[in-house]
């Protein structure tokens, strides 16, 4: 639990482009009856310092918004919301994002809205998108991802938030 007083006294936190994040964060509060707030809202709501789970969207292995978080709060988890399965790609996440080992990550699938994306980022998918659609060979997680980039998708749901919820309950205890 990253050396923090109990759990209970915690809040979610979260940055969100697409409101995938923001779906998450709200359902993790639903389950753990901690109050959710924007990383702006938070900035009023919270005093710095106070401890609080951490849910950001994943761009370029990066968990957006992580920085800021840990600087002003103690963060005693966190969750990065991307394209790919949820639980995968832990290792590359930590050290793209420079989260403490003693810091729980958890990737969780949260799908994409283009209609939702603006400047760099709309240009980032579109680019990515083209580069997957040109190659000659793709694996299988490059065509799922390819599917979901053209089609958009929301495959946010409860049962990827199965591990998280199990870290804190454990936590509590």
């Amino acid at each position: 639990m990253h050396g923090i007083g109990p759990m209970k006294r915690a809040a979610i936190v979260y940055t969100s482009d697409t409101g995938h994040s923001r779906q998450y964060a709200l359902l993790l509060g639903e389950r753990t009856g901690l109050t959710v707030y924007s990383l702006k809202e938070a900035r009023a709501a919270l005093p710095a310092g106070s401890p609080v789970i951490y849910l950001g969207c994943i761009h370029a292995s990066r968990v957006k918004g992580y920085p800021r978080a840990a600087r002003r709060y103690a963060v005693c988890a966190v969750c990065g919301v991307g394209l790919c399965d949820t639980g995968t790609l832990i290792a590359q996440v930590r050290k793209a994002t420079a989260i403490p080992e003693d810091v729980p990550l958890f990737t969780l699938q949260g799908g994409i809205d283009r209609s939702q994306l603006r400047g760099v980022h709309k240009l980032i998918i579109a680019m990515l998108t083209k580069g997957l659609s040109d190659q000659k060979q793709r694996s299988e997680q490059d065509e799922h991802i390819l599917e979901l980039l053209r089609q958009g998708a929301n495959l946010v749901s409860a049962e990827n938030l199965a591990d998280v919820l199990a870290w804190y309950t454990a936590a509590q205890a």
